[in-house]
């Protein structure tokens, strides 16, 4: 089932009606965002045992009964509705009865006259809460409840089009699961080339504590260092096809980079091997590039970073690789638009906390999980500091952004679990079962009207 488009910040739980007219009744679902999908109620029953598509229409008057198996979840309510045509509902804490009425005109979601208010179309209200004892909590949230109308033809028509269309496209196989292969030695920087105070340590550096806010010449330098590390990415996308292995990917971009006078920030970075960030499929980021040869169907995460004249540019994106699952390719749309969500609040004053909301609220509508253990960070000449970004809804982030601020925002976003394993190269992470993952980044500047992205060709 298609999720609603009306999906809002402060929803908490919805249901989901499916009209059937040949049932003269009502199919329960809800919307459950931490599991993020339309979740069918199978414990709620229909109160025709025996419907026929003559049957006569029920009256306003017919009971509620309660389904014989209680719900599992404690915010439902444990009642199963049949209707035959527009009702007005109303439920009271201490019992529950329908009243119904003609609606000549569609309700409006603002101006509910009621508890519940129901239409062909939709249905708006603040829901009572079960609590022990048989008592009800008025819930200050809101929640919407959605009514489709179905013809049993159409309905038969839609089926066997959906079982035509899974015989014609199966789904393909799943990829072998990532494995490391061989890493090749680090590759050498000219002397001339200004490094990092990182670089020669294999210790990796703390946190900066320090706020990087720039002035007119810091944000030049910053945007220099940005462009640079921009088309260094989209020329390592050119790259991107099966049997092309990520140290040949690594190769040209340390090749580019340098040939820029810029060093590549990741080289040396707390013993970092290589000169960029490759990470496959199953990879949530800083995947280490080596032998293993791109195959038809995976995806690609490039994280490049470039250090120019004193300043840092961080920016990373998944490509597609060959001919791709459809909904691994949503996994990567999806996950692109979350960044631009987060980014659209980014503004003076603005709170670091609505980021991981904004993120979340997408990327749950689409059943993806946001991981919570990578996080964005404060970039300029210092490549790891203060504000940490989170990706994800609840978050501890605290302060609000200044202008002159330069930060990274860089959700990740997996088909299945949010967990990782670490390798024993100490720095590739991969999700603990094996479901693909995606990533994009931007480096951004915050402006008194907004935020530039500076990493954006």
């Amino acid at each position: 089932m298609k999720l609603p488009s009306v999906l809002d910040d402060d929803m908490i739980i919805s249901y989901v009606l499916e009209w059937r007219s040949s049932l003269i009744g009502l199919r329960l679902y809800t919307i459950m965002p931490d599991r993020g999908g339309v979740v069918p109620l199978p414990e709620w029953s229909l109160l025709d045992p025996k419907p026929s598509t003559k049957a006569k229409p029920l009256s306003s008057q017919t009971k509620l009964q309660p389904s014989p198996k209680p719900s599992p979840h404690p915010r439902l309510f444990k009642y199963s509705y049949l209707l035959s045509t527009p009702l007005l509902l109303r439920k009271t804490p201490r019992e529950h009865h329908s009243t119904a009425e003609s609606l000549s005109r569609p309700p409006t979601m603002a101006s509910a006259p009621c508890n519940f208010q129901l239409s062909r179309h939709c249905l708006a209200s603040q829901p009572l809460l079960s609590l022990p004892g048989g008592e009800f909590a008025r819930n200050s949230r809101r929640f919407v409840v959605y009514a489709r109308e179905f013809k049993a033809h159409e309905e038969a028509v839609r089926i066997q089009r959906q079982r035509e269309f899974k015989l014609a496209n199966p789904r393909p196989p799943p990829p072998a699961p990532l494995r490391p292969g061989k890493v090749s030695p680090p590759l050498s920087v000219p002397a001339k080339i200004p490094r990092p105070p990182y670089v020669g340590s294999s210790e990796l550096p703390e946190l900066s504590r320090q706020f990087q806010i720039h002035d007119s010449d810091g944000i030049e330098r910053m945007r220099a260092a940005c462009r640079l590390a921009a088309r260094v990415l989209e020329y390592a996308g050119t790259l991107v096809r099966p049997s092309v292995t990520t140290d040949e990917i690594d190769r040209a971009v340390h090749k580019m980079i340098t040939d820029a006078g810029a060093y590549p920030s990741p080289l040396g970075y707390g013993g970092f091997p290589k000169s960029v960030c490759t990470s496959v499929n199953e990879c949530m980021c800083h995947g280490i590039p080596d032998s293993r040869p791109l195959e038809d169907g995976d995806i690609i995460n490039i994280d490049v970073t470039v250090y120019l004249n004193g300043y840092h540019g961080d920016t990373s994106k998944t490509f597609l690789c060959g001919d791709v699952d459809n909904r691994v390719k949503r996994l990567v749309k999806v996950a692109e638009e979350c960044l631009q969500k987060g980014i659209n609040v980014c503004k003076d004053g603005g709170s670091f906390q609505k980021i991981g909301k904004r993120i979340s609220e997408l990327a749950e509508m689409y059943n993806f999980g946001v991981v919570e253990r990578f996080v964005g960070h404060g970039v300029g000449t210092i490549f790891h500091s203060e504000p940490i970004i989170y990706h994800h809804r609840g978050n501890e982030a605290r302060g609000r952004m200044v202008e002159g601020l330069t930060f990274t925002i860089e959700p990740i976003l997996t088909m299945g679990s949010i967990e990782c394993d670490i390798w024993d190269d100490n720095w590739t992470a991969v999700t603990t079962d094996g479901s693909p993952a995606a990533q994009f980044e931007h480096t951004v500047l915050i402006t008194r009207t907004g935020a530039e992205i500076l990493t954006k060709l």
